[in-house]
C-alpha cells in the first residue's frame, strides 16, 4: 500500500493510499482518534476500517492529521483538523475523478470531524461513525444530516458514553430523507479491544 504525501493547509500531510483497479471505484477517507491521546492513522480501528472499505471495493486514504507523525503543523482544536480532511478529500478526488460515490469514515474524535466535514461537501454520499463521543462535542450541526450512514459503538464504552450516542441516533433517526442505522457492539469498550470478540464484528457489520 503506497505512502503519500500531500498538501495541507499547513504544509504536507502524511498517509497511506490503497487504490482499486477500477478507475470509477467508490472511494473513502477514514480519519482518526484524537492527535493529543495518541490517535494516529495506524489506531488499530481505523487500520481495520481502511482494510473494510478496500474489502468492499473502495479506494481508500487515511492519513494523520497535523502534528502526527510526519505531517506538518500543531493541532487546532478541531478547527485545523477539519481543514485537513478537507485537503485530504481534495487529493482523493483528484487522483479518483470518475468516482461516483464517496463515503467519510471516522473514529472518536475522527468522527466529529468526519460528521462537519459532511455537512460541508455535498459530494459525500455515506458515512460511518464509529464511537463517535456525543458526550464531549457538539453534533447540532447535523441540522440536517445530508447523508445516510452508520453510527457504530459498544455497549461497555466508558469515553464516548453509550447513552449519549443512542440520544445523538434518536435525533438523525427523526430526520427525514436519510437512512442512519445504529449498531452496538456488546461487551466492546471505546477502542475495541479484544480483536476477535468486538473488532471483528465492528468491522463486519
Amino acid at each position: 500500500m503506497p505512502e503519500v504525501i500531500f498538501t495541507g493547509p499547513e504544509g504536507r500531510l502524511e498517509g497511506r493510499y490503497h487504490p482499486q483497479k477500477e478507475r470509477d471505484a467508490p472511494i473513502a477517507i477514514v480519519l482518526h482518534p484524537h492527535p493529543q491521546f495518541g490517535g494516529t492513522m495506524n489506531n488499530k480501528v481505523v487500520y481495520n476500517l481502511h482494510y473494510a472499505f478496500y474489502r468492499l471495493g473502495f479506494t481508500v486514504l487515511r492519513f494523520n492529521f497535523r502534528g502526527v507523525g510526519r505531517s506538518q503543523g500543531e493541532y487546532e482544536q478541531g478547527i485545523g483538523e477539519l481543514s485537513d480532511a478537507a485537503s485530504a478529500l481534495d487529493y482523493l478526488q483528484s487522483m479518483n475523478q470518475n468516482t461516483k460515490h464517496c463515503w467519510v469514515a471516522g473514529f472518536s474524535f475522527g468522527a466529529w470531524i468526519g460528521m462537519q466535514l459532511l455537512m460541508r461537501r455535498p459530494e459525500i454520499t455515506g458515512f460511518i461513525s464509529v464511537a463517535p463521543p456525543a458526550n464531549m462535542y457538539d453534533f447540532s450541526f447535523l441540522a440536517p444530516c445530508p447523508s445516510s450512514g452508520l453510527i457504530i459503538n459498544g455497549s461497555a464504552d466508558r469515553v464516548a458514553m453509550p447513552n449519549d450516542t443512542v440520544t445523538l441516533v434518536n435525533k438523525l433517526h427523526d430526520q427525514k430523507g436519510i437512512t442512519v442505522s445504529h449498531e452496538v457492539v456488546e461487551g466492546a469498550d471505546h477502542f475495541f479491544k479484544d480483536e476477535e470478540k468486538h473488532m471483528n464484528p465492528m468491522i463486519n457489520i
